[in-house]
């Protein structure tokens, strides 16, 4: 039997294995400038944080899989979704290193790139699609793809080969249910006011809480709408406050009423149970609940600044070119930023909240207190 090598920093870690990888296509560390060994470091840096996040996403997503959730459970997703923001923001900060690098020096090795891309991490692709981005939502890269499965087609090899980005693409696909799937399931299934969708009575009693809490909700803009006038300074100013708070009853009334495109009557009572939680999130069974969604919140907000933070460097340093994998640049990357949201409605709640002291009072509340047994 041979002896156990004693371990070093340097094996775990396989220190050598990961500097000897900055050295570009040229294979060779010594031809490249700083600048360059600065981009490809910064990039790689970016994909080994990719993938913890993809294992805390789906981690996270792993949890809701089961029938039931218990309350204390959630803390285990919440901590995976507190990780994944955490890392995002780090790898934010990541960009100021990239933006030290000055114009002349990145186009010194950018035509090198062609027609390589940002767009093509395979592992930026398998997030979106692990976090629940639709298909059909994603934006046309340019040339080098079309509308639908563009995207797909730019993670081709070289005349169209196969590659392992696209195989990577390819196997995230397969991997169902998305993260926001299973968290539609789990809310879809969370008891309102003690009432879960099973009972005779859900649809009922989900819209005596709706109607309840869409009520106090009109009375809180009444009350905006009656100090707004006291201190507007014309009547012309006075019928455009009215007409907009008008406005924003129905829109509320109408985010209640789902179209079934949208997913009709399941996604109404989805779209309640996240105004349950936030509304009443001082209740002891809805404390874990709440720190859920609001870590859902805390990630696609980071991904969202990652973006932006991505298209003002490319904008900093090498302002509006055409991107070299053949995009429109900054302008698909700010594009991006703005409509890739997977948790929209958790951000359209924020909305609808009223003050703790204007929602109206539960019929059950006691439901939500802590229990033996």
């Amino acid at each position: 039997m041979s002896e156990k090598k004693p371990a070093t920093y340097w094996d775990y870690i396989r220190v050598e294995d990961l500097l000897a990888l900055q050295d570009g296509i040229e294979h060779d560390e010594a031809q490249l400038k700083n600048d360059e060994v600065l981009f490809i470091t910064v990039h790689q840096v970016f994909e080994l944080w990719f993938k913890l996040v993809l294992r805390e996403v789906r981690a996270a997503r792993d949890l809701f899989l089961t029938p039931r959730v218990a309350e204390q459970e959630l803390s285990g997703a919440v901590r995976s979704l507190k990780r994944v923001g955490t890392i995002l923001r780090v790898a934010n900060i990541h960009w100021d290193v990239v933006e030290t690098m000055p114009t002349r020096e990145f186009l010194a090795f950018r035509t090198k790139l062609l027609p390589a891309s940002g767009f093509q991490s395979a592992q930026l692709r398998q997030i979106e699609i692990l976090m629940g981005l639709p298909e059909d939502e994603r934006i046309s890269l340019g040339p080098a793809g079309a509308s639908g499965s563009g995207y797909q087609a730019a993670l081709r090899g070289p005349g169209g080969s196969e590659s392992p980005a696209l195989e990577r693409v390819r196997r995230a696909l397969a991997d169902v249910p998305s993260l926001r799937d299973a968290i539609d399931a789990w809310l879809w299934r969370t008891p309102i006011d003690g009432c879960d969708p099973n009972h005779p009575q859900a649809e009922a009693r989900l819209g005596v809480f709706l109607e309840s809490f869409l009520t106090a909700h009109a009375q809180e803009i009444d009350l905006n709408v009656e100090h707004a006038m006291a201190i507007a300074e014309s009547d012309t100013a006075r019928v455009e406050l009215k007409r907009r708070y008008e406005a924003e009853k129905a829109t509320v009334r109408a985010f209640f009423a789902p179209s079934e495109p949208e997913g009709g009557v399941r996604r109404r009572r989805i779209r309640a149970a996240m105004l349950f939680i936030e509304t009443y999130r001082e209740l002891p069974l809805l404390a874990w609940p709440r720190e859920l969604l609001e870590a859902l919140v805390e990630v696609e907000q980071r991904f969202v600044i990652f973006r932006q933070r991505h298209a003002r460097m490319v904008e900093r340093i090498i302002g509006r070119r055409t991107g070299t994998g053949g995009s429109s640049g900054v302008d698909y990357l700010d594009a991006t930023a703005l409509k890739y949201r997977v948790f929209r409605d958790l951000w359209a709640i924020r909305t609808l909240q009223v003050r703790r002291a204007a929602a109206p009072e539960l019929a059950n509340a006691a439901f939500y207190d802590f229990r033996n047994g």
